[in-house]
């Protein structure tokens, strides 16, 4: 997520991570540098959700009370936009990440609907059942290829 800062500020789109672990151990991640295992310096400002409220309101904390791995996008309005929950063994993919987030720029400034693996650039549909149609006979699989 850091890597990508830039692409999130092109955006207007702010990053916060947030980890149920202390603000000490994440100043230990911050001070270990990436090729010994740690996060080094981070463009992001980093939440220390100690008391597990923040992931216990966004539905990712477990039982034991560990949190799943969570990324969601928000709204200027404060409404939860995309949501993507996984298991602790499977890293995040930044570029589908700012893709959801250009999809939802694009949708909210434009009213159309963008399809599956939609990228900027690439056709959308217009809402309208009939409209939809012409889309339809573009890609008559229904998805971009």
């Amino acid at each position: 997520m850091s890597d990508a800062f830039g692409e999130f500020q092109k955006r207007d789109a702010e990053v916060i991570g947030v980890s149920t672990d202390s603000k000490f151990s994440h100043l230990a991640w911050i001070n270990t540098p990436r090729n010994e295992g740690g996060l080094g310096d981070i463009n992001y400002p980093l939440v220390a959700d100690f008391t597990k409220s923040i992931s216990e309101d966004y539905g990712v904390l477990l039982e034991p009370g560990m949190a799943l791995r969570g990324t969601f996008i928000i709204d200027p309005e404060g409404n939860v936009q995309f949501e993507l929950i996984h298991d602790l063994g499977i890293g995040r993919n930044v570029n589908e990440i700012i893709r959801n987030l250009d999809a939802l720029q694009f949708v909210r400034k434009h009213g159309e609907v963008c399809p599956a693996g939609w990228t900027p650039g690439k056709e959308t549909m217009v809402p309208d059942s009939e409209k939809m149609k012409d889309y339809y006979k573009n890609n008559p699989d229904g998805w971009e290829k």
